[in-house]
């Protein structure tokens, strides 16, 4: 059964270039587009998508709002946000109201079919540049008595959960290692056991506050 998605963007010609991008996909289906919020809500209460795609600064509705009434009122319906601005608190907000993922637009074309599947499969998705947003809100929050300890993991997914936390694929992961895919995978999983998570946004927070990447000043 193909994943199906209703487009959400008040430019017309981001719409359209979304849609013939991804319809080349077999697995992909647009089942409907709009144009603001407000026109989203009334598309996914008719069409019962698997996932949203959708811009935040939207006329009638924003992005943030739409995202919050769709999570609230179809809670099975997955929200990819897709935007050209990469401010922290656009990011953060998006993520706090149940998007399952951030792509940037200068990134769409890489990204967005990645995020599509991810999301799909029950996971979070964020685009690499913005790990930044995250690690800033979240410092903010946390404070130095609240930092996470990570003498759980041996020596080899603590390198591996580095790298998940630097944005780096899987792919990479696997190739600065010097092992299979596979293996990276059981690695990440076993990660999130003894972690209690469930997603690569979760572990990007727990490289962070267990110290294993340096922050820049």
């Amino acid at each position: 059964m193909k994943i199906q998605i209703i487009i959400v963007d008040d430019h017309k010609i981001i719409r359209e270039n979304l849609i013939s991008m991804l319809c080349q996909q077999p697995d992909l289906e647009i089942v409907g587009q709009a144009e603001d919020g407000q026109g989203a809500l009334e598309l996914v209460r008719k069409m019962k998508p698997d996932i949203v795609i959708t811009d935040l600064t939207m006329p009638k509705l924003n992005g943030i709002d739409t995202t919050r009434r769709i999570v609230h009122q179809f809670p099975k319906v997955k929200i990819i946000a897709c935007s050209g601005h990469n401010h922290d608190f656009l990011v953060t907000g998006m993520l706090k109201a149940g998007a399952s993922a951030f792509v940037l637009k200068e990134c769409l074309f890489d990204e967005l079919v990645e995020a599509i599947r991810t999301v799909q499969n029950g996971r979070s998705y964020l685009s690499p540049k913005l790990t930044g947003a995250v690690v800033k809100n979240y410092i903010q929050l946390l404070s130095e008595s609240k930092k996470i300890h990570l003498d759980v993991l041996t020596q080899t997914e603590r390198k591996v959960l580095q790298l998940i936390g630097e944005g780096k694929s899987t792919k990479i992961i696997a190739s600065e290692l010097c092992v299979s895919t596979k293996t990276i995978e059981a690695k990440r999983r076993m990660i999130m056991e003894k972690l209690s998570n469930h997603d690569t946004t979760e572990l990007v927070k727990f490289s962070i506050f267990g110290e294993i990447i340096p922050l820049e000043s």
